[in-house]
């Protein structure tokens, strides 16, 4: 089927009315991971039984993707006619029982599974939370709205009119010029200008030419990509048609982790529907173009998320980096000119299309205009997926987003950037994020993990789990990262284990930067990044370990000891609890631990009522 502009018109007023659902309700499951994971699934299932079974013919229940704030999951919205939505949050088979019959039967909504009621007794909303006061909704426009299993839903909210505009009323340089106009840069860490990572690949003449969307999202706690996919595949497909049409590519590949099951699942529906209307395949709105997509799994390697890594992946090869130039735009996927986006870039472009670049600028800063995506995490209370425009502070994310760390303990320092990037401490918290800010300060952005550090957590440890990581994650094809990132980790266990001298700090960044300048790719370039961060600004706590033998947060067992005070009642509870049998002492006197049977496992303090143990 081959769709004309005046039939994708038709297909969308059709679609506009039923997700407006004029004549009915329309309840929405949030059904990414992260509500599957907290009891979704159950959810949505009882919820279609229980319309069901009460005869609400005019009532919808669909899954739409990730919602944002992952702490009230599972989320239910119900959306009706010329009302306020009403938000169901923590929901479990019980509690939509009690929806259905008193709110969806009755039409009296359960004011207790709600966020609670504003001051005028009137019901809020997730929009209302502090959580969204300061996002800017682009790239995750659509999640949380649309079922991104229906291509009738994607095509109601301008779904593929860019690719329509593109490829029926502009030239692939006037779309290459547009995507240079409107100043984006790739949100995969490196911000390099979008358009003109185009025009190189355009400019070669070659036979075949390919477009890879990079899907394989790596970072410890990021989330980004995969919430796009699992909410809004449809606006990666129409972007990498764009992308196609502009560089003169007629096939595309998605490249995208096996440990995403659920947005491989939700391409392989998406890309079927696309076919099935037409807007991939051959002859994409009678234009003479033509473009098709197929999904390429990945096993989790983390190197795969670096380009030509990607590029041997694709081919059948394993995954590992090569020299660069040739860079991908001349010489990439079997020899070919391929260009490489990823998802949350894609998702940007056909927005972009639609509203133009001065919209796109309008957003943002002079030199990073747009939004960026960020997985909020770590010791902080809302955690959760967040867009907010370039040029927003780390202070504005973490207190008044993120609404500041858990349990009243004092902000340390956030990282950003996963296993690539560095730890910034309290005085960059006023520093605006954006590419070229966060270089300035000799940090990076990265690809939007964001992970929120308390007083407790010990910084000499958090540098040994990231390369800990990049250690495993390494492909070996170059020796700085094979062997040098070992050698680091061995010195680093060795500090956390009480063993380390102050030679041994300076062998460790001595070897970073070493490490660092002579890297083949940026896997091995960046890996010392955390080491180097938290040695620059929290040296002290270094010190403390090789030094001292002391660990100043008491998580590094081997330098932590357990110690009964005269505070103890001698009630036993210690003793009886302790694992290694390592507590002794009579009912009614004060008990001791032995330290050489002592193993560190913090349950005699947790079990003792008398706060009568301490550790140092």
């Amino acid at each position: 089927m081959n769709n004309s502009i005046n039939e994708l018109n038709q297909l969308k007023a059709n679609a506009v009315k039923n997700l407006e659902a004029t004549e009915g309700r329309r309840i929405v499951v949030g059904m990414a991971t992260c509500g599957i994971s907290a009891g979704a699934k159950l959810v949505l299932d009882t919820l279609k039984k229980q319309v069901a079974a009460a005869g609400l013919d005019n009532v919808q229940v669909m899954p739409t993707g990730c919602i944002g704030m992952c702490i009230y999951e599972p989320i239910v919205e119900v959306f009706e006619h010329d009302e306020e939505k009403v938000t169901y949050i923590h929901m479990d088979p019980d509690r939509v029982s009690r929806v259905v019959s008193e709110h969806l039967v009755k039409g009296k909504p359960v004011v207790e599974y709600t966020i609670g009621e504003d001051e005028n007794g009137k019901l809020k909303s997730l929009n209302d939370l502090q959580f969204y006061k300061k996002q800017k909704r682009i790239v995750l426009q659509n999640c949380g709205l649309i079922n991104p299993e229906d291509i009738n839903d994607y095509i109601a909210v301008n779904g593929y009119q860019a690719l329509a505009k593109s490829v029926t009323t502009m030239t692939p340089q006037d779309v290459i010029n547009l995507m240079k106009a409107s100043g984006l840069r790739g949100r995969g860490g490196a911000g390099f200008p979008t358009g003109l990572k185009w025009s190189f690949a355009a400019a070669n003449e070659a036979d075949q030419k390919y477009f890879i969307c990079n899907a394989d999202e790596g970072d410890p706690g990021a989330f980004m990509d995969r919430s796009v996919l699992e909410g809004d595949p449809h606006s990666v497909l129409e972007a990498m048609a764009i992308g196609g049409y502009a560089i003169g590519a007629s096939k595309g590949f998605i490249y995208v982790r096996a440990e995403y099951p659920v947005a491989v699942e939700r391409l392989k529906i998406a890309i079927k529907q696309a076919k099935d209307m037409g807007f991939i395949g051959k002859n994409i709105f009678g234009s003479g173009f033509d473009f098709d997509i197929e999904i390429r799994l990945g096993a989790g390697a983390f190197v795969c998320g670096e380009e030509t890594a990607l590029i041997a992946s694709i081919e059948g090869k394993r995954g590992m980096s090569r020299n660069k130039p040739p860079f991908p735009a001349n010489k990439g996927l079997w020899g070919k000119p391929t260009i490489i986006n990823n998802v949350e870039t894609l998702a940007n472009i056909p927005k972009i299309i639609l509203n133009g670049p001065e919209w796109f600028k309008s957003m943002g800063t002079e030199k990073s205009p747009g939004t960026k995506v960020f997985a909020l995490g770590g010791k902080i209370n809302n955690t959760g997926l967040v867009e907010v425009p370039m040029g927003i502070t780390l202070r504005e994310v973490i207190y008044d987003i993120g609404q500041d760390c858990l349990n009243g303990k004092q902000f340390k320092a956030v990282q950003t950037g996963g296993p690539s990037g560095g730890c910034l401490p309290q005085k960059y918290l006023d520093a605006p994020i954006d590419f070229d800010n966060l270089v300035a300060i000799g940090f990076m952005m990265g690809s939007g993990g964001m992970i929120v550090m308390d007083e407790d957590n010990c910084m000499v440890d958090i540098a040994r789990f990231f390369l800990d990581f990049t250690v495993d994650e390494s492909c070996g094809k170059c020796t700085p990262c094979r062997e040098g990132t070992k050698r680091m980790l061995e010195i680093l266990d060795k500090i956390t284990q009480g063993n380390g001298t102050i030679e041994d700090l300076t062998i460790l960044e001595d070897l970073a930067e070493n490490i660092k300048n002579t890297s083949l790719c940026a896997l091995g370039q960046t890996a010392p990044n955390p080491v180097l961060s938290t040695m620059k600004h929290f040296r002290d706590e270094y010190v403390a370990h090789v030094v001292d033998k002391r660990c100043p947060t008491g998580k590094c067992k081997a330098l932590l000891s357990y110690f009964i005070t005269d505070a103890c009642t001698g009630c036993t509870a210690c003793a009886r609890k302790c694992p290694a049998k390592a507590i002794t002492g009579t009912v009614k006197e004060q008990h001791h631990i032995d330290q050489d049977k002592c193993i560190k496992c913090g349950v005699c303090m947790d079990t003792c009522r008398f706060n009568a143990i301490i550790k140092k």
